[in-house]
């Protein structure tokens, strides 16, 4: 039996938030812990649509985590994203990485996304990232109110195929996939006319192979559980989970975790995100020994995603070791001028794995 693990880890998806209300200075040290790199997100308000502002923000993270931790920063498409925004990705320094399609009012801080991706300056701005060769992120829902929350997922992929299609040479990441209509789609397209690049892929977060809806909604609500796309029935936690532990490259690591105060989960009109930034490999790991694949989780965690971006594998090393521990109750941070604190997800349970410094 495997009782530790040895390896660097890249996390794929990951939300700092900012300065001003003490989000960034928690949340930014604790994914430096563990990760070599984060591939950040662009969803402040106002939100990162430039080259300049991808840069300033990731200096504003640099203060918190110091040189050992590489943010790889990502513009939000919008609207009015042009070419020319696009272009100067290129002269970036490999500073900035991909573009984030939300589809607007699906998710936190989506209000100034795109309400149709088959908008003809949407997909100019499209077409040129595929000029460029840089990668364009997912956030994989349909925003239609009169679809079925668990169904928002399912209901998106037309529009997955519909780019992954017409952009036939662009690299397309699926973020943060809930159902086993997600896998299935990727594992197509990945496939498709024999293609040998690795060109279409997913993340997967923890809380998305961890839970099913029943933890969120089962015994009372659980507004810490609650997250965007929202955990789903049973059978798609199983179809993710195995797809994250089945050694295939177009699947690979992306937290997507979110710091949101407790008081802005435990209220009327709870905010979307699971903040796993404390302890995320710590869950991975849970999961992945629960299902027998504990070994798989370096190549998951460090290899397939730097190998879809063109990068060298991270370096920095971690270890972990089957530990017991309890995830703390909350976190307390800085949040303007009052005391506040997070709850991370799964706070108050016992994890198997632990990290050692």
């Amino acid at each position: 039996m495997t009782d530790s693990l040895t390896f660097a880890a890249d996390d794929g998806h990951v939300h700092f938030r900012d300065e001003r209300d003490g989000r960034l200075q928690l949340a930014a040290p604790a994914t430096a812990r563990q990760f070599s790199r984060g591939w950040v997100m662009p969803n402040l308000s106002p939100p990162v649509c430039t080259v300049e502002q991808a840069l300033a923000y990731r200096k504003r993270i640099l203060r918190y985590t110091g040189d050992s931790f590489e943010p790889l920063m990502l513009l939000y498409l919008t609207g009015q994203t042009s070419p020319n925004d696009i272009e100067a990705i290129t002269r970036a320094g490999g500073r900035v990485v991909a573009v984030k399609y939300y589809p607007a009012g699906a998710t936190t801080g989506s209000e100034f996304g795109v309400s149709n991706i088959r908008d003809s300056k949407v997909l100019e701005a499209i077409a040129a990232m595929q000029d460029h060769d840089i990668p364009l992120c997912l956030h994989g829902e349909t925003a239609d109110p009169a679809v079925d929350v668990f169904d928002r997922e399912e209901e998106f992929m037309p529009d997955f195929f519909f780019l992954r299609n017409k952009f036939s040479t662009m690299r397309i990441v699926l973020e943060h996939i809930t159902t086993e209509d997600a896998v299935k789609a990727v594992r197509l397209m990945q496939t498709r006319h024999g293609c040998m690049r690795l060109d279409t892929a997913a993340t997967i977060t923890p809380q998305h192979i961890l839970i099913n809806r029943n933890h969120m909604l089962g015994n009372g609500i659980n507004p810490h559980d609650y997250c965007k796309p929202i955990a789903k029935r049973e059978k798609h936690r199983v179809a993710v989970l195995g797809a994250a532990t089945s050694g295939e490259a177009c699947f690979f690591l992306g937290t997507d975790s979110a710091p949101h105060a407790k008081h802005t989960k435990e209220n009327s009109c709870g905010c979307a995100g699971c903040y796993t930034g404390l302890h995320a490999l710590e869950l991975y790991a849970e999961a992945f020994d629960k299902a027998g694949k504990i070994d798989m989780l370096p190549d998951f965690a460090g290899k397939f995603g730097a190998r879809f971006y063109g990068l060298n594998a991270p370096t920095k090393k971690i270890r972990l070791e089957r530990q017991e521990w309890i995830v703390p109750a909350a976190l307390p941070y800085a949040y303007g001028d009052a005391g506040h604190s997070i709850v991370p997800f799964y706070a108050g349970e016992t994890l198997h794995w632990k990290m050692v410094d």
